[in-house]
């Protein structure tokens, strides 16, 4: 994996722990998520006009095609994650998706597009799953001796990571495509995705239009901060897709955990923080082995 990569993922594992610690901590659902939708349409409008003022019209059906699918799956996505975070804790959620979704992508792109990955690229994926698996509980996860409440809400978090972690693998092995195949630009495939994305959530914002206002107006500062850093990081990831391979990027994204756990669990104060920053170095030392294989 070149540097130049690495260091977008680095910095796009910063900006993504961020934005799903302040996600969590507004407790929305799918109207925080057209919120965000509609902060995110007018923040990067500007950018968004700029880089596309050209280029759009000469968009054929394969572009418009990866522009609707992207949006559909960054919705589920979106949706899922959100409801796993009201369900259970994000120290929970979080890694599960986290670990499940590139282990996923980096299969799909090894086995169907071709890519190739060296042992050591393989132990650093196994690096960052094992330490996914011990930032969520480890061992603790299985076992009985928990309240049965607190055991409840870990294994829907488990349930939704994993989900939420399916359709990261799907939009990740379809935004890569995009990009890496078709050179559309990282930049206007998550912008336009987002208009998409705007009209499948319109009826859940339109369905009960005053707890929807009541909402938007207790949350909309984390709804901008969503909007605002977001799309950065994704775009970020989206870049270093061009330079490096898929199967390389999507397990090296998990650099994120790094952040959630040390910024995540103190700022929520979710517990066993030993347990989850040995998980951390495990994710650390899988992305090494990634960027060396």
């Amino acid at each position: 994996m070149p540097l130049s990569a690495f260091a977008l993922i680095l910095l796009a594992g910063v900006i993504h722990a961020s934005w799903n610690i302040a996600a969590k901590k507004a407790n929305g659902d799918a109207r925080f998520a057209f919120q965000s939708s509609v902060f995110m349409a007018v923040v990067w409008a500007p950018v968004g006009i700029a880089l596309g003022w050209s280029v759009v019209p000469a968009w054929g059906t394969k572009e418009w095609a990866f522009i609707v699918l992207s949006g559909v799956l960054h919705v589920f996505y979106y949706v899922v994650l959100l409801r796993g975070y009201r369900k259970s804790d994000l120290t929970v959620v979080y890694p599960l998706a986290r670990g499940s979704g590139p282990l996923l992508s980096s299969l799909v792109a090894i086995l169907f597009l071709g890519e190739k990955i060296s042992l050591i690229g393989v132990a650093g994926i196994f690096g960052v799953v094992l330490g996914v698996f011990l930032v969520a509980g480890g061992p603790r996860l299985f076992q009985k001796k928990h309240d049965p409440a607190q055991r409840e809400r870990v294994h829907k978090g488990m349930r939704y990571g994993v989900l939420t972690g399916a359709f990261i693998a799907a939009y990740t092995v379809t935004d890569s495509y995009a990009v890496k195949f078709l050179a559309m630009s990282p930049i206007l495939l998550d912008y336009m995705g987002n208009f998409v994305r705007l009209v499948l959530l319109l009826p859940a914002a339109l369905q009960d239009r005053a707890t929807t206002a009541r909402m938007w107006r207790a949350q909309w500062k984390y709804a901008l901060l969503v909007a605002a850093i977001s799309p950065v990081s994704y775009v970020l990831v989206l870049y270093a897709v061009q330079q490096a391979p898929i199967s390389h990027v999507a397990p090296a994204r998990e650099v994120s955990m790094l952040f959630a756990a040390l910024i995540g669990g103190h700022l929520l104060r979710e517990g066993d923080r030993v347990l989850r920053l040995l998980g951390a170095l495990f994710i650390a030392a899988g992305v090494i082995a990634l960027a060396l294989g």
